[in-house]
């Protein structure tokens, strides 16, 4: 079992930033697919952003992402994080940290994450 706490969500004007930060525990994290999922109300799940455990990076929602979000993890503290700038109010949304625990390869889904913190929400005004 897997528990995933979320924290650094917050209301901020467009141009802002904001750091996420998740704390995981109760399973081999150092091995573990970690990622970030947004959700917008009336809005599908969208995968923001993944990391292996080796450090490799991936960016599922287009290139203007790639620059103002940057994800990273510390496995000696069990932690993940997401650096969000020039964030805009499209970017609104609940975020949810997550673990794919049976990922193994190729460009991960949100399907292939079966662990779920309860979300920090993200509020962008203009």
């Amino acid at each position: 079992q897997v528990q995933l706490v979320e924290s650094g969500g917050g209301s901020v004007q467009a141009g802002g930033s904001l750091r996420l930060s998740c704390a995981v525990s109760g399973s081999s994290f150092s091995n573990n697919l970690m990622g970030w999922i947004r959700q917008a109300p009336g809005k599908a799940r969208e995968l923001v952003a993944s990391i292996t455990s080796g450090g490799d990076t991936y960016y599922n929602i287009g290139d203007s992402v790639k620059g103002p979000f940057t994800i990273s993890r510390d496995n000696a503290k069990n932690m993940v994080f997401l650096q969000m700038n020039s964030l805009k109010p499209e970017d609104t949304a609940m975020y949810y940290c997550a673990a794919a625990s049976r990922w193994s390869r190729g460009v991960p889904k949100t399907l292939d994450y079966d662990y779920w913190g309860q979300g920090t929400q993200v509020t962008v005004s203009s």
